[in-house]
């Protein structure tokens, strides 16, 4: 289902002329050129307070470092397992930490970032490793730790891939019904190449920097477009009309569909790829859509319990 709705013309103007503006975004094309942007975007790590809390989460021998926000004044309704973007290849959970702060604060939830191992130094699976890892250990001590078992996944770019994955995962273990929602922005869902949509970004470097080693990357751990998707929770997924991922995301939206999940998709104007971090106010408007969504999903796990 696609929320429509009337776009004020104010709004549609500011994002073409900041998107005119802005230069045209091209992820890193070899080793070096990924080093230059990993060292360049850890020097804008934006300050929080108060600060997240580093733990270690574990199950199942497995460890991964995550960074937990709580709201300042009350006990959290709710988990939001956050998984960060940066084709899979950049970027690091503390990057969020403004943005989770935030969500932390405005819907009284618990935040939770993953972590994650990236490539190439640890290329697939590791990073969905990782988050299954992150997500086994919310599930199994969310309740002792946060006084609250309600929990919705989400990330945007790499990160809903990642959270995609890791429903399947659960789902493959029949733990995915403890979940109540999943909030995905401009996921990337076919790696391989074997569709229309995926041969878009088949040259793109963060694919051989992530699945370079994989001769068959139609592995729904890989590429969830190609999964077994029945029995998922909720699903929102957030594109731009301008995102070379539009058509990746229609076309999971109708595998989601056709699988017999509830999904909704959310498409926005004048919008490219990461828009949900630009300072306009359709970006704005999206950011609230999501944070509505994540808020009912929590709240109709309490009424139901």
């Amino acid at each position: 289902m696609n929320t429509r709705r009337s776009w004020p013309a104010a709004h549609l103007e500011e994002a073409r002329a900041f998107n005119a503006a802005k230069s045209p975004m091209r992820g890193p094309q070899n080793i070096d050129g990924l080093r230059e942007t990993r060292a360049r975007r850890a020097e804008q790590q934006p300050a929080t307070d108060p600060d997240a809390v580093a733990l270690t989460a574990e199950a199942e021998g497995r460890r991964v470092p995550v960074r937990v926000f709580t709201p300042r004044d009350a006990a959290p309704n709710g988990i939001y397992l956050d998984i960060h973007g940066g084709g899979f290849y950049m970027d690091s959970a503390e990057r969020s930490d403004a943005r989770n702060r935030q969500l932390a604060d405005g819907l009284g939830v618990a935040v939770v970032s993953v972590d994650y191992r990236l490539a190439p130094e640890s290329p697939w699976p590791a990073a969905p490793d990782d988050c299954e890892t992150a997500a086994l250990w919310l599930l199994d001590h969310a309740a002792e730790r946060f006084g609250t078992t309600r929990m919705v996944i989400g990330g945007a770019s790499a990160g809903a891939t990642l959270s995609m994955t890791t429903l399947l995962r659960l789902r493959d273990r029949s733990r995915s019904e403890e979940l109540c929602g999943a909030a995905l922005q401009f996921g990337t869902y076919d790696l391989s190449g074997g569709t229309p949509a995926g041969r878009l970004i088949a040259d793109e470097y963060f694919l051989q920097a992530y699945v370079g080693h994989v001769d068959d990357r139609t592995a729904p751990d890989i590429s969830p477009v190609f999964a077994d998707l029945r029995d998922l929770p909720p699903t929102l997924l957030v594109i731009g009309d301008k995102d070379i991922l539009l058509e990746d995301n229609l076309a999971m939206t109708a595998r989601l569909s056709a699988a017999g999940n509830d999904v909704d998709l959310r498409i926005y104007p004048e919008s490219p790829h990461a828009f949900t971090s630009h300072p306009t106010a359709l970006a704005a408007t999206a950011r609230h859509d999501i944070e509505s969504w994540i808020a009912e999903r929590i709240a109709n796990q309490e009424r139901a319990t």
